[in-house]
C-alpha cells in the first residue's frame, strides 16, 4: 500500500513538473513572437525614415526653382503655385479638378512639364484641352505624368517602365547623365515636397492615343 502511493506521489509530481515546463515553454515563445513582431514594426518605420531622409539629405533648405525655394514641408500643389515656370501645369491641374488629390497624402512622383514645354504641343491644343467638356481628356492626360508612389532621381533606372496613375506605361532611359522619360529630359530632379517628389521635365508626355 505505502509503495502504491509513493508511486502515485511520484507520479503527480512528475505531471507538476511537465506542466510547469509546458507553460514556461509557451510563456517564453510568446515573449519571443512579441519581440520578433515588436522588432519588425521597429524596422518598417525605420525604412520609411530613411527613405525620406534619403531623399531630403543635402538639400534641408529645398530645391531652388525659378529662384524659390520649393521646400519639403509643404505638398506638391503647395511648391508648384510658387515656381512661375510650370504655372501653365498648375492651371492645367486647377482645370481638371486634380489640385486636392496632389495636396493629399500621397505619395506621388510627378513629372511637371514646364509652360514651354505645353508651347510645343500642336498650335491650339493646350486651348482645346483648357474647354470645360475636355475635362476629361485634360485628366487623362495629366495623370500620364503621375506615378503612385515616392522615387527620387536615383531610383529612375534605364530601361525602367512606370505604371502612371492614367493606367498607361512611361519609359525611362539614363544616357550620359541624363535622365528621360519617353522622350522627355528632367532638368530639375529630386524638388521634395511632403507627400512626394516632382521632376520638372521639358516637354509634355502624351499618352497613347491622346487625339489632342
Amino acid at each position: 500500500m505505502k509503495k502504491t502511493l509513493r508511486n502515485a506521489t511520484v507520479a503527480l509530481c512528475a505531471a507538476a513538473l511537465a506542466t510547469a515546463s509546458l507553460s514556461s515553454c509557451s510563456s517564453d515563445n510568446k515573449t519571443t513572437e512579441k519581440a520578433t513582431t515588436e522588432t519588425e514594426a521597429i524596422a518598417t518605420v525605420d525604412s520609411a525614415a530613411m527613405l525620406t531622409d534619403s531623399a531630403r539629405m543635402g538639400k534641408p533648405e529645398g530645391v531652388m526653382v525659378d529662384g524659390v525655394a520649393m521646400t519639403p514641408d509643404k505638398n506638391i500643389i503647395q511648391n508648384a503655385v510658387q515656381a512661375s515656370s510650370v504655372s501653365t501645369l498648375v492651371r492645367a491641374i486647377s482645370a481638371a479638378d486634380l489640385g486636392g488629390t496632389l495636396s493629399g497624402p500621397g505619395p506621388f512622383t510627378v513629372f511637371a512639364p514646364t509652360n514651354s514645354a505645353f508651347i510645343q504641343l500642336p498650335k491650339g491644343a493646350m486651348a482645346g484641352l483648357m474647354k470645360p467638356e475636355s475635362k476629361e481628356k485634360l485628366k487623362g492626360v495629366l495623370t500620364y505624368h503621375v506615378i503612385a508612389g515616392r522615387l527620387v532621381a536615383s531610383d529612375l533606372k534605364d530601361g525602367q517602365e512606370l505604371t502612371t496613375v492614367n493606367g498607361e506605361k512611361v519609359k525611362i532611359s539614363v544616357k550620359g547623365g541624363k535622365i528621360m522619360v519617353n522622350n522627355a529630359t528632367i532638368q530639375i530632379p529630386d524638388v521634395i515636397s511632403s507627400n512626394g517628389v516632382t521632376h520638372v521635365v521639358d516637354q509634355v508626355l502624351l499618352p497613347p492615343a491622346p487625339n489632342i
